[in-house]
């Protein structure tokens, strides 16, 4: 007989008529899952957001829910599956930010769900030859500044399996999030990659064992992908897309969202495009430019090696002097400085940025790389 908490967070997950957003409301209000099944309806209707009717429905349907918690718990133990609840403190800190994060999660792997830095990789499953060259070449380089990052995706075909697969060819870690239970690998045809994701990386999803890679189910996972990351890169994806809505997800949680762009004909650029077109996504051309707008700090020695441009030494420039007597100046102080308009020294700044000789800063300050 499996029993404590644990068995009522699942419990409270199969309870039909409680989404993630109202169980978080009955945990604040009650404390616990344990109290939650042991309330009674008239406790139960005083929680904002339930009626008379879901409190019936949750008083009538509680004891087969733990039923069917007890038996997911028993494939957990079984197979060795981690089971993460948003009360537990190793809950990933990213996901805990969303307000429609599961309750509940199943994980298996090795990969640091809590990782400093956590990036996510989607795009169409149409991936054509330059959405596979270009997400190689992401991979290679972050792989070169950041061995630890942590490349999350849905293992889907195209961009997905691509991201997992030269991911795991760089020796980064990769997690896949299921649209199913953790008793099966959707598609089929990525089985090996996925058992290869377990020793370098890991497999995740909110659902339990049994349940089917039904369309909605993708439509839900999409949420995981977003909240679990720092920030969503849209490789390719035609003018509608699960990519879409994932980028889109994962604007409204306030993270940032990147784009690689393409010409403007591409069918499978098109997606790519109008986000940039509506900011709600961030152009960039390569890894240098990802970590640059995440304000991510490479070891000099690391990014020389990745990134040396036509010349590696610092340019006999006013502004690399001026930098190397003060530290950091603002736009604006450089701009008297120089005796330059700021609309002038801007392109100027942008092309010492591109050659990786100095550094833009928040609130439009500037320092030497």
């Amino acid at each position: 007989m499996v029993s404590g908490e644990s068995l009522y967070l699942v419990g409270l997950t199969v309870l039909k008529g409680v989404g993630d957003v109202l169980a978080r409301h009955l945990l604040q209000y009650f404390g616990s899952a344990e109290e939650i099944f042991k309330a009674k309806r008239q406790s139960l209707e005083k929680v904002p957001g339930i009626g008379g009717y879901t409190a019936e429905q949750i008083e009538t349907a509680r004891a087969e829910a733990l039923k069917r918690a007890e038996k997911e718990l028993v494939f957990v133990d079984k197979n060795k599956i981690s089971l993460y609840a948003c009360t537990d403190d190793n809950y990933p800190e990213r996901l805990r930010e969303c307000q429609d994060a599961p309750v509940v999660f199943y994980y298996k792997g090795t990969a640091d769900v809590n990782a400093a830095k956590i990036i996510s990789v989607v795009g169409t499953r149409r991936i054509t030859g330059y959405g596979r060259e270009w997400t190689e070449a992401l991979m290679t380089d972050l792989a070169g500044m950041f061995p630890d990052i942590v490349i999350v995706s849905g293992l889907a075909y195209g961009v997905d399996v691509c991201a997992h697969r030269n991911a795991l060819k760089n020796n980064l870690h990769t997690i896949g999030v299921l649209a199913h239970g953790l008793d099966r690998i959707y598609p089929a045809a990525h089985r090996n990659t996925a058992v290869e994701m377990l020793d370098r990386g890991g497999l995740l999803t909110e659902f339990m064992s049994g349940t089917n890679p039904d369309r909605e189910n993708f439509l839900r996972r999409n949420r995981l992908i977003a909240g679990l990351s720092d920030a969503t890169i849209v490789v390719e994806s035609a003018e509608k897309g699960g990519s879409l809505v994932t980028a889109d997800i994962a604007f409204s949680y306030g993270r940032d969202v990147y784009a690689c762009p393409g010409r403007v004909k591409d069918e499978y650029s098109a997606g790519c495009n109008r986000l940039i077109q509506m900011n709600k996504a961030g152009l960039i051309g390569s890894a240098r430019d990802l970590v640059m707008s995440l304000c991510w700090d490479v070891d000099a020695n690391v990014a020389s090696r990745q990134y040396a441009l036509p010349f590696t030494e610092k340019p006999d420039h006013p502004v690399i002097r001026l930098l190397t007597d003060k530290g950091e100046f603002h736009i604006n102080q450089l701009a008297l400085e120089m005796n330059l308009p700021v609309h002038e020294l801007m392109p100027v700044l942008f092309e010492l940025e591109l050659g990786g000789h100095i550094k833009a800063l928040p609130g439009g300050v500037y320092k030497l790389c």
